[in-house]
């Protein structure tokens, strides 16, 4: 079990929703596509109608290779609503604990962590290919042999592809705070997603959020907090996942602006 270090501010990437995209692999254009109501999942409602920044994502030539040669074995790219729940014991070829990390980006806090700690499986979901590619090539350099990488966004990951009752962690690490008030309904932690990830935690699961925008900060803690699934960890509770990350140059970059970073960790009652 790991002790919270510390929860509050202290001295990032795009996610998610469902998108309505060309089926280009060098490129995808995303745009706003509101979710039905969700009425057999947790908290009915409406999903975020969030979409993605357009973004360019041609790989270098050695990518591509470790790309083609990896990613049938390490990555999924579709998800169709008839998928059912993976089978992550069959995937990573052992049982253990499985932690969903959406938003993954390039991946730098993904490695790290889960080099930190073998004996958890980590999942990563990422709507854009170079950030996967980047992560990838990491992992066949570091011979890291406990993630696996999901291309899509991370409400349908959720919603078609994890089972209740089955995460020991959720990580969401700088999602987009789209700060303009007429963009708030795009952010990824609303109260209906916070549902669903509460919905897919184990009981004593941790869902992990951290953020650089104090406004979307305050959002977050407020829709976790109005979970009754959800309490808030204090420091020095005991959790079966580390939640020590690294510090990134997204990061980095934030603090030299004059921004906070602020930690959000609850437990699954």
């Amino acid at each position: 079990m790991h002790a919270q270090p510390g929860v509050g501010t202290r001295p990032g990437a795009p996610v998610e929703a469902r998108p309505t995209w060309r089926a280009d692999l060098e490129s995808r254009e995303a745009v706003t596509a509101p979710e039905p109501p969700d009425s057999t999942g947790p908290g009915h409602g409406y999903l975020p109608a969030t979409s993605f920044r357009s973004r360019r994502s041609a790989l270098s030539g050695a990518q591509r290779q470790t790309w083609d040669r990896l990613w049938p074995e390490l990555g999924i790219s579709e998800i169709p609503e008839h998928f059912a729940p993976l089978d992550t014991g069959a995937w990573f070829g052992r049982k253990a604990p499985v932690v969903l990390e959406i938003g993954c980006g390039s991946g730098t806090s993904t490695l790290a962590m889960a080099q930190d700690e073998p004996a958890i499986d980590v999942i990563a979901v990422e709507v854009y290919r170079r950030g996967l590619a980047q992560l990838l090539s990491s992992v066949d350099r570091e011979r890291v042999r406990n993630i696996r990488l999901i291309r899509g966004n991370g409400v349908d990951v959720l919603r078609h592809l994890i089972a209740p009752a089955s995460l020991t962690g959720v990580r969401v690490f700088f999602p987009d705070p789209w700060p303009k008030a007429r963009h708030h309904k795009r952010r990824f932690l609303q109260t209906v997603t916070v549902g669903l990830i509460a919905d897919r935690l184990l009981p004593g699961g941790v869902l992990h959020a951290a953020t650089d925008h104090s406004g979307y900060a305050e959002h977050i803690a407020e829709v976790g907090d109005a979970d009754p699934r959800l309490s808030r960890v204090e420091p020095g509770d005991p959790l079966p996942i580390s939640v020590a990350r690294p510090t990134t140059k997204y990061e980095m970059k934030a603090h030299d602006t004059g921004s906070s970073v602020t930690e959000l960790i609850w437990k699954r009652r």
